[in-house]
């Protein structure tokens, strides 16, 4: 990770513009903290992929968040159709009107952490398989240059998870769109939270799915629930819970509970607050710790 994230600041000199590819589902927990302080003044478009996935209303918030708090140009893309290509290309032409009036070659450098669409991107912006693609994490192992033949060359960058997850629902929110490879948290948690979230946010999408009349209130009761529904049995007739939390994720994933997206703008704040505060009382606690570390050491006997 440290390599990669050299290898990306050594080449943004020489970098027109930069495209960061999101997760419309976490547009949030999907992006690079850094990415304001390292792209500068340099111009910049986040492309919501997977936005067939996501809600569409949270995707609109999202966009009108970014562009008026980021300065970016933003996109809800689903990678595979033509017209979101014609319109990344369209985008990076007006974000450099100098260039693309004068025929000088536009160079973009895209990034995106494992598993939101970028590689997908790539290859549909290339119209050509470039990149390889795959819903494991982390398939790009390292940078190349793609000349799209249109004025335009990516910079590609490996996927990877950016440093300081302390937030914990980041990282849940990473692994339920499978981000995050699942032998890093348990089938179980993961299941918890995200069934915790549909409970709040998308209690008929659930309904609809496994046919509920009436919910239950907590998340380990609606997972017993679908197990019960869909015969996820073990020895002596208990709920098999790993094999009932795979099969909501995996339907999650693949949207067959609708059109979901895990987080919004006031989310955001507010969990960032929360950080922020938790942050500075573990300083307090070292800060506590080191005095009273000096204060024992002065008081020793020499």
């Amino acid at each position: 990770m440290h390599k990669a994230g050299k290898e990306i600041k050594e080449s943004l000199p020489d970098i027109d513009l930069l495209i960061e590819v999101l997760d419309a589902r976490i547009p949030f927990s999907s992006a690079n903290p850094l990415l304001n302080e390292l792209r500068a003044d340099k111009p910049c478009i986040k492309i919501l992929n997977k936005a067939d996935l996501a809600d569409p209303i949270r995707t609109q918030k999202w966009q009108a968040y970014l562009e008026r708090e980021q300065g970016v140009k933003t996109l809800a893309t689903t990678a595979v159709h033509s017209e979101n290509v014609a319109q990344i290309i369209d985008l990076c032409r007006k974000l450099m009107p100098h260039k693309a009036e004068n025929t000088k070659v536009i160079h973009a450098l895209i990034m995106g952490i494992p598993n939101v669409g970028k590689s997908t991107t790539i290859n549909a912006l290339a119209g050509r398989t470039i990149a390889k693609t795959g819903n494991e994490p982390a398939v790009t192992k390292r940078q190349q240059r793609i000349d799209l033949h249109n004025g335009i060359i990516l910079c590609d960058t490996p996927g990877m998870l950016w440093p300081n997850l302390e937030n914990p629902n980041t990282g849940y929110r990473l692994a339920t769109t499978g981000a995050i490879k699942d032998t890093a948290l348990k089938h179980d948690d993961i299941a918890s939270f995200a069934g915790e979230f549909l409970l709040r946010d998308y209690p008929e999408s659930l309904k609809q799915r496994y046919q509920i009349d009436e919910l239950p209130e907590t998340d380990y009761e609606l997972l017993l629930l679908i197990g019960k529904k869909r015969g996820c049995l073990r020895g002596g007739g208990h709920i098999d819970i790993d094999k009932v939390a795979k099969i909501l994720l995996t339907e999650l994933r693949e949207g067959l509970l609708g059109r979901l997206t895990l987080e919004t703008p006031e989310i955001m704040e507010q969990e960032l607050i929360e950080l922020v505060a938790l942050q500075e009382k573990r300083a307090a606690k070292k800060a506590l710790r080191k005095n009273k570390w000096k204060a024992n050491r002065d008081a020793s006997p020499i």
